[in-house]
């Protein structure tokens, strides 16, 4: 038995060793599948032209039938462009998404210095994926002649491109202020994640991609800039830039994606080959004159969930989701959050397409004070179901051309209020109600805490409310403009007598300043603190509509050190409304509550 066991050991040694050798052989003759850029020539001194060596190298690594071109950490310069073959990875150092704070620091890991194709669009990208499965991976491109006073910016070729290619990916990439980063044509399968930059022109374009393309853990944000909103580049961007952009796509998915000062976040175009449709998860769009345009979009249509939309900085025109008037397709928000600086939440105007928020919340919109919808409905049809509005004013308008309107179960500040154009097509179903639209007694004798919470569905064209005085005098109000509109409930056929508790500064003085009703003057704005008293006569309707005239005035144009660029007018406090024959009991209109009338302290002087 033991010399048997003997010979079986041997004979497994043997067939051991054969194996090694087999191994080493084939190991010997095989390709390699990594090659070191730096080992083959490649210097990252900032200086030498890399464009020949790592060239080479791709090509090597494509000729050997695929492969990964490695480069260590330096800063690579590259006159001329690249072309990555099939199969090819370029891989840098990193495997997080890099990124530059601030336009002086000059980023670690692997930089490619970019050059080619200044001050023309055309030519070819800086770098081309070139075959299927082709990628890059770990780099950070910079262009070293980019110049933040360059206003409107240099126009360079794509810094990424890919055209009739499969399954091409960009990963842990960060492109620093190209004219554009990324363009994708006819890509099928491309993957687009843990990118960051901040293009220019247009961050993200893709068009006829027919097979999914997927984009992911995006961020266009300022990198390598110093951000003002007023800087004339960064204004370029927030008013002409375009962070992603999306053509004829099919079942395309964009996941985890954001932008901050761009002209417009997320365009939805249509080219020759036609529009999108696809899956949008998590989009965010800050400072974005237009968070989403949608331009045309396919029958399927857009459907956008966990969307968070701001308008651009110090902006009175932005509007978050605009809907073009020739867009056929459906556009769907769920779960979706609007705030900041916003004229109008969304607008649509097509009378082809279809329009749907759910479970959305709006927070601010009409930063103009000129009465502008959350939302704004020209044409089409709409639904609108389940959403909060934190702002008074008007939610919904809904205009003559209209097919339908079903707005169901919303809540808001102040209730639900609707500008109906539309008639019979618009139904609203089960939506939070006015407080102040309970019974005719409530209507009889009101007050209106100006600056407080609940005045805003009573005026249109003011500015923000504020607080004056301190302590025990301390008090909510709001400065009126040069024209500010009371819209205030009444009980038909009876006369009124209203009270305006405000204060006028001489700036807002002028002959003609006063309350007025249809044009004629009720009651003309005295100097200082007042309270302005005039009689209402019976209306036919249910409201009233008063105008509040005053010479508007800058503080910013007038007092040395201000910074308050808004056009005011006089402070008002509050607002009582009283039929001829209410009782003492008072209507709290803010928050829907009966009081018994009591002193106020009195207006603060400015």
């Amino acid at each position: 038995m033991a010399k048997e066991n003997l010979v079986r050991k041997s004979f497994l040694g043997f067939a051991t060793m054969v194996n090694v050798a087999v191994s080493l052989a084939v190991a010997a003759s095989a390709p390699p599948v990594r090659w070191n850029a730096a080992e083959l020539g490649a210097v990252g001194d900032g200086q030498t032209d890399n464009t020949a060596v790592l060239q080479k190298a791709l090509d090597a690594a494509g000729q050997a039938g695929g492969g990964v071109v490695e480069l260590p950490a330096g800063r690579f310069r590259v006159n001329g462009t690249l072309s990555v073959p099939k199969g090819v990875t370029l891989q840098g150092t990193y495997r997080v998404p890099p990124t530059a704070a601030n336009k002086d620091e000059k980023p670690d890991g692997t930089v490619l210095m970019a050059y080619a194709g200044r001050g023309s669009q055309k030519g070819p990208p800086f770098i081309l994926l070139a075959g299927r499965n082709a990628a890059i991976a770990g780099l950070v491109v910079v262009y070293p002649e980019w110049k933040q006073s360059d206003v409107p910016p240099v126009p360079y070729p794509p810094c990424v491109e890919s055209r009739d290619t499969e399954n091409v990916g960009i990963s842990e990439c960060c492109f620093l202020n190209p004219y554009e980063a990324i363009k994708l044509v006819r890509a099928a399968r491309h993957l687009v994640r843990n990118v960051t930059g901040y293009p220019s022109w247009r961050g993200l374009y893709v068009d006829e991609c027919y097979d999914i393309g997927h984009v992911e853990n995006v961020h266009f944000w300022p990198f390598g800039v110093v951000y003002r909103p007023d800087d004339p580049y960064c204004k370029w961007v927030n008013t002409q830039g375009v962070a992603f952009e999306l053509a004829r796509t099919d079942w395309h998915y964009v996941f985890n994606t954001f932008c901050f000062g761009y002209g417009v976040g997320y365009k939805f175009s249509e080219s020759k080959a036609g529009s999108t449709n696809g899956n949008f998860l998590g989009l965010g769009a800050d400072s974005c004159r237009r968070a989403v345009l949608v331009e045309q979009a396919q029958p399927p249509g857009l459907l956008i969930t966990n969307g968070e939309f701001v308008g651009r900085w110090s902006s009175t025109d932005s509007v978050c989701v605009e809907v073009g008037p020739k867009v056929e397709g459906k556009v769907s928000l769920v779960n979706c959050s609007f705030w900041g600086p916003i004229d109008r939440c969304v607008w649509m105007q097509s009378p082809f397409g279809q329009f749907t928020a759910n479970a959305c919340h709006f927070v601010h919109w009409d930063n103009h004070g000129k009465g502008a919808p959350a939302i704004q409905l020209d044409a089409g049809k709409a639904m609108v179901q389940g959403c909060t509005f934190a702002h008074e004013g008007i939610h919904v308008a809904a205009g003559e051309k209209v097919r339908s309107a079903i707005l169901t179960g919303n809540q808001a500040a102040g209730g639900f209020r609707v500008a109906n154009q539309a008639g019979v097509r618009v139904q609203l179903i089960a939506n939070e109600v006015d407080p102040l639209e309970a019974t005719p007694e409530a209507r009889a004798h009101y007050r209106i805490h100006v600056g407080e919470l609940g005045d805003g569905q009573y005026l249109r064209q003011w500015n923000g409310r504020e607080h004056r005085g301190s302590g025990l005098l301390r008090r909510a109000m709001r400065w009126s403009t040069e024209a500010s509109v009371l819209d205030l409930p009444v009980v038909p056929g009876k006369p009124y007598q209203i009270v305006l508790e405000l204060s006028t500064p001489k700036e807002a003085a002028s002959p003609d300043a006063g309350l007025y009703l249809n044009g004629q003057r009720l009651a003309p704005l005295a100097p200082g603190p007042a309270k302005l008293t005039a009689s209402l006569p019976p209306a036919s309707a249910d409201r009233v509509v008063l105008e509040l005239r005053c010479r508007g005035w800058v503080p910013k144009q007038l007092h040395a050190g201000s910074q308050d660029d808004r056009t005011l007018g006089v402070e008002v406090y509050a607002v009582t409304m009283r039929a001829s024959d209410a009782g003492d009991k008072v209507f709290d209109a803010n928050h829907g509550e009966w009081r018994r009338l009591s002193a106020a302290p009195a207006a603060q002087a400015k």
